[in-house]
């Protein structure tokens, strides 16, 4: 919306400010994270009042990582990065591109169906939410909308049957349009569940978003850049660096949100925030032509989603072979694996085993950092 304060730049020259896409992003990853502070406690209060709290799941598994003390703790607080990042997006953002509305509505669209889940567990005092099938209708309801809207505009439409791989300077193939919407499903479904089974400890997912979005903040950005995006050999991508922003102001938003959510956390995201990350990142990877990238740039989640696939897939079949079931991994998503030997690591050495946790995330925040580095290095190694 600010941008149209550039049109008087002629009368006040400061003004020019306002039309500069790196100045924006900057602005909206600011004004995100500022609002993520000065909003966080009242609105974890409002959930405290209402009695908005987190169930955890209960089983023998369930004891080996302890997290009963974290039962009633204040969630949904996905609704805090939702009101942040959109406030910063609509501040920020050209409101005549049409990228940035697809993404915006995206991330509204899957923090809805995060918040329905949500609410679903609220209401029944349980974890039981959504059904699978039911979170993937919603998911491919919404994702059928944007393939259309992505059909109809020529400047998204050009590039999006194509198939780009990291470390390659044109796409590997032309998708048929059918391929490509189950493509968009795909990557849009792995995302937000990837996200989604991420969040499992203290400041883990939140820690592990924001590099990925400043990554394709980069990317949106060189792919709206004609000259740039010509010299990198990627996709050029008219209106596309409007999508920085979008990817600014969900960094800033989960920055902020880590004040209140680090260990000990005060408030979980919950489906509704990760699944409103998972669609916003899914999104612009989609409009940039950098969906493959997520495997590199997101390689936390794809641990987190393959330790669970992996878990599941094992044990079935050992049981069916041996009628003895098995597990890889002491507990998945990964995350609890390592928590489990952490924490007996640190009883074994006489630590207080409640710093486990914070460590393995710590630990995770560093990898996405990492993977999110190489990511970024795609871009120039083609």
């Amino acid at each position: 919306m600010l941008t149209y304060l550039s049109c008087w730049a002629d009368q006040f020259s400061p003004l020019n400010l306002f039309r500069y896409v790196t100045f924006r992003a900057f602005m909206a990853a600011g004004t995100s994270f500022l609002l993520s502070l000065a909003l966080g406690r009242p609105f974890i209060g409002w959930l405290r009042r209402h009695r908005i709290g987190q169930h955890e799941r209960t089983g023998e598994e369930m004891q080996s990582i302890a997290h009963g003390a974290k039962e009633g703790t204040p969630t949904m607080g996905g609704g805090l990065i939702l009101a942040t990042a959109s406030a910063a997006i609509l501040l920020w953002g050209d409101w005549s591109n049409a990228p940035l509305w697809i993404v915006l509505a995206t991330f509204l669209a899957m923090g809805g169906v995060g918040f329905l889940d949500d609410w679903l567990k609220w209401k029944r005092k349980d974890t039981g939410g959504l059904a699978e099938w039911q979170k993937l209708a919603l998911q491919g309801v919404w994702m059928l909308v944007a393939f259309a809207l992505i059909r109809d505009i020529p400047s998204l439409r050009e590039h999006s049957q194509e198939l780009m791989v990291p470390f390659s300077k044109v796409a590997v193939c032309t998708m048929p349009l059918a391929v490509t919407f189950l493509f968009f499903f795909f990557v849009l479904v792995g995302t937000t569940n990837a996200l989604n089974l991420t969040d499992g400890l203290d400041g883990l997912a939140a820690g592990c978003m924001a590099p990925a979005a400043g990554t394709y903040a980069v990317f949106a950005y060189a792919a709206g850049h004609a000259t740039l995006a010509a010299y990198l050999q990627i996709p050029a991508i008219p209106g596309a660096h409007e999508l920085a922003i979008v990817c600014s102001a969900a960094m800033g938003a989960c920055i902020g949100f880590l004040w209140w959510n680090a260990y000990p956390a005060r408030v979980f995201m919950g489906d509704t925030g990760s699944q409103a990350l998972g669609g916003l990142l899914a999104m612009v990877a989609i409009l940039v032509k950098q969906e493959l990238a997520l495997l590199i740039v997101g390689g936390v989640f794809l641990a987190e989603a393959g330790s669970v696939m992996l878990q599941r897939g094992f044990y079935k079949l050992t049981r069916r072979l041996t009628g003895t079931p098995r597990r890889i991994f002491r507990m998945a998503p990964l995350h609890h694996h390592f928590e489990i030997i952490a924490k007996e690591e640190a009883t074994q050495a006489g630590r207080d085993s409640r710093s486990a946790e914070n460590a393995v995330v710590v630990r995770f925040w560093i990898v996405s950092i990492a993977a999110a580095l190489v990511g970024l290095a795609t871009l120039k190694i083609r």
